[in-house]
């Protein structure tokens, strides 16, 4: 099996390739190839048990597309994206890399003519106020931001797409995967992950939103697992709603600072620092605040149950379990 992931270098990317040579297999089948394609080049693995190729490209180019489909992958994992504060800012590049990107890759694979396994990953973004209690699986789309409305026009052309036999595809609406570790980006939910990461590092965290906020969260580990689970499903049990909301911890900005001292205590909970972002708050008062996920649940999909285990497992795969005095 050729496992191809578009979207490598990137953190989920990282740790999906990490799990994926640490099993050696995929539904119960080996893997004999793993592909890793970013814009920036993907990390060389230290150990391969089968084939790795690494590429760096442009998804957006044309022609790159159709190199990373001309080796006919079963299953292809397309996770690259600009992310929503950067797709907010600068209108013609979150347009180009996630919409034109996509399409790209689609029409590319439907060249090919053989039908492999696509798992995209979409956003919770694709939702949009105003909300009356938890979303349920068949709330309208009404995306506020360009990143929520580049998701919600990647996951029709993937059902259409699919509709017509091109490919057999899934898509996962995500919700903010948190505590990301490495360095800050430029999404909007960057600051879910900063109050806990930089606290726990020692370091000082800036809180741009209200401790009222509220907002649905899954773990790096949970991402993996959803897309793992995403390419061994048996697609027949989803028909043809291909777009699924993910499960996730619902939780206030308030309620993950109380987990933080519960986890590691006071002493770095209080290294959090109030800094309102007029940006931030607009594109965040946008969002779900709680996402039902009853159809994903059903088929299997699993998420955290408390935000307690979400900073516990951050602690013990970034942090070798130790905290910062």
């Amino acid at each position: 099996m050729h496992v191809l992931v578009i979207g490598g270098a990137g953190m989920i990317g990282r740790k999906l390739a990490e799990r994926l040579l640490r099993e050696k297999k995929l539904g119960g089948k080996a893997i004999s190839k793993l592909t890793l394609q970013d814009i920036v080049p993907p990390a060389e693995p230290r150990e391969k048990p089968f084939e790795v190729a690494t590429r760096t490209g442009d998804l957006s180019v044309p022609g790159e597309a159709g190199a990373l489909a001309a080796d006919n992958p079963d299953v292809i994992f397309h996770l690259a994206a600009i992310v929503s504060g950067e797709a907010e800012t600068d209108f013609e590049k979150g347009y180009r890399i996630n919409l034109d990107g996509t399409r790209f890759l689609f029409d590319a694979i439907r060249a090919r003519n053989y039908r492999p396994r696509v798992v995209f990953t979409s956003s919770a973004a694709v939702y949009g106020a105003p909300f009356d209690g938890a979303i349920r699986d068949d709330f309208h789309l009404t995306p506020l931001t360009s990143y929520g409305t580049q998701k919600a026009i990647g996951e029709l052309l993937l059902a259409d797409y699919t509709r017509r036999g091109f490919f057999d595809g899934i898509g996962l609406r995500l919700p903010t995967i948190c505590v990301r570790p490495g360095k800050p980006n430029k999404a909007a939910s960057g600051f879910f992950s900063g109050i806990i990461r930089e606290p726990l590092a020692g370091q000082e965290a800036i809180l741009p939103v209200p401790d009222t906020v509220r907002h649905g969260h899954a773990s790096p580990r949970a991402a993996v697992g959803f897309l793992i689970h995403a390419a061994t499903l048996d697609t027949a049990k989803i028909g043809p709603r291909r777009n699924l909301a993910m499960p996730s911890i619902s939780v206030t900005v308030a309620e993950q600072i109380e987990a933080l001292k519960r986890v590691a205590g006071a002493k770095v909970a209080a290294r959090i620092k109030r800094q309102p972002d007029a940006l931030v708050e607009r594109i965040v008062s946008g969002w779900p605040q709680e996402i039902e996920a009853k159809r994903a649940r059903e088929l299997g999909f699993r998420a955290e149950a408390s935000f307690d285990e979400i900073i516990k497992a951050h602690i013990e795969d970034e942090l070798g379990g130790k905290i910062a005095a």
